[in-house]
């Protein structure tokens, strides 16, 4: 996402990453790596938990759980990873992304 993060913004959506690190690891990674979209800081799991988001000690920590979020805060979209490698292409979420932009037109 982070190099194709023109084709987000010019659907006005916003990327949010959620991670297990502080905000002082966040701040100095996202800064370090120039990242553009939103890094937020969940040490304490509390969003994670909300998702659902598992966390599998053998593959070292929170599986990837990837998803579109409405304007109105629903999930319309929801992808529980087993691992780093699976995490769907951008193209996926923009797909969602426009067909909630066309149905709500």
């Amino acid at each position: 996402m982070k190099f194709n993060y023109a084709a987000f913004t010019e659907r006005n959506a916003e990327i949010v990453a959620v991670g297990p690190n502080t905000a002082e690891e966040f701040r100095r990674y996202w800064a370090n790596e120039r990242i553009p979209f939103i890094g937020l800081p969940d040490p304490t799991h509390r969003v994670a938990r909300l998702y659902r988001q598992e966390v599998n000690l053998f593959k070292l920590g929170r599986m990837p759980l990837n998803c579109v979020l409405d304007r109105e805060g629903r999930i319309r979209y929801i992808h529980y990873g087993s691992s780093m490698r699976d995490i769907p292409e951008n193209e996926t979420f923009l797909d969602v992304i426009d067909q909630l932009d066309n149905s709500s037109t």
